[in-house]
C-alpha cells in the first residue's frame, strides 16, 4: 500500500515501535506529529521518582523526533502531557514552561491510571507546524 509523498516518518529505538507497529513522528504537509513519549535513552527510565526531570527528558525525546525535520520548540503548537499522579502538575508543568514559555502552544494535561512501566510518571506528546516562525 502506497502513501502520499507528502508523508515522512521517523523511526527511533523505542522498543515499542516495532512490536506495536507505530512511527516515533509522522509529518504530513506542514504538520508533524509526535507520538506518545517517555522518559527513556538507552533502555533505561530517566529521572525516576522525579516528575520534572522526567517531564524535561519525554519533551527532549519528542523534540529530538523532530530534528530530522529542522524544527525546534519553537515549531511547536500542541503538547499533550499525561500523568499519573495529579501532585506532579506543578513539577511537570514548570518543566513546560521552561521549554515552551515563549511559544504558548495549545496544551492539554490530564492525569491517567498508567503507563507500561510502572516507573514512568509523565508521557508527552507534541505537534509542529513547519510554517511556524520564532516568536
Amino acid at each position: 500500500m502506497s502513501e502520499p509523498a507528502a508523508v515522512q516518518r521517523v523511526q527511533t529505538d523505542s522498543p515499542w515501535e516495532e512490536s506495536i507497529g507505530f512511527a516515533r513522528a509522522v509529518a504530513a504537509g506542514d504538520r508533524v506529529l509526535v507520538a506518545g513519549t517517555m522518559p527513556l535513552a538507552d533502555g533505561a527510565i530517566q529521572g525516576e521518582g522525579d516528575p520534572y526531570e522526567q517531564a524535561r527528558a519525554a519533551f527532549g525525546n519528542a523534540l529530538a523526533a523532530l530534528e530530522p525535520f529542522s524544527l525546534g520548540p519553537e515549531s511547536v503548537i500542541r503538547t499533550r502531557m499525561y500523568l499519573t499522579h495529579a501532585r506532579d502538575v506543578d513539577a511537570v508543568g514548570r518543566a513546560h514552561q521552561e521549554i515552551f514559555g515563549a511559544v504558548r502552544p495549545a496544551a492539554t494535561l490530564v492525569v491517567v491510571s498508567g503507563f507500561v512501566d510502572s516507573r514512568v510518571l509523565v508521557e508527552v506528546e507534541i505537534e509542529a507546524f513547519r510554517g511556524a516562525t520564532t516568536p
